[in-house]
């Protein structure tokens, strides 16, 4: 089972992982998510994943999904470090400076993240 992201229906694990792609989405100018997101939970800048996810799931259409996702494997896709997780960084040169720095943000917290998975 997950939820079906209620702006672009791309699918998610669960509560946490809809948070983080509504999110990040919104961050990234993604079509719709920033408005959906303050016209459904307005004070959403201020929460954490775990409080996202279950205000945003209260409006997403819970499914069940037939798609394998990476972190279930237990291996995310063959990464053990921050590193092997990310992309290369392509088309940065491309990008203007906001999306820049917003990508350099997104890039930061994922590293934070994973450092503190491995405590």
């Amino acid at each position: 089972m997950g939820y079906a992201c209620p702006v672009c229906e791309i699918p998610q694990q669960d509560e946490t992982h809809l948070a983080n792609h509504l999110a990040f989405s919104a961050m990234l100018g993604r079509e719709g998510h920033e408005e959906w997101l303050d016209e459904h939970v307005p004070d959403w800048e201020g929460m954490g994943p775990e409080e996202l996810g279950e205000r945003a799931a209260a409006f997403a259409t819970e499914e069940e999904f037939e798609t394998v996702f990476e972190d279930t494997t237990g291996n995310r896709g063959g990464a053990g470090r921050f590193e092997d997780a990310v992309p290369p960084q392509r088309g940065r040169q491309a990008m203007g400076g906001e999306a820049s720095e917003v990508l350099a943000e997104a890039e930061a917290m994922t590293r934070e993240m994973y450092e503190s998975e491995e405590e």
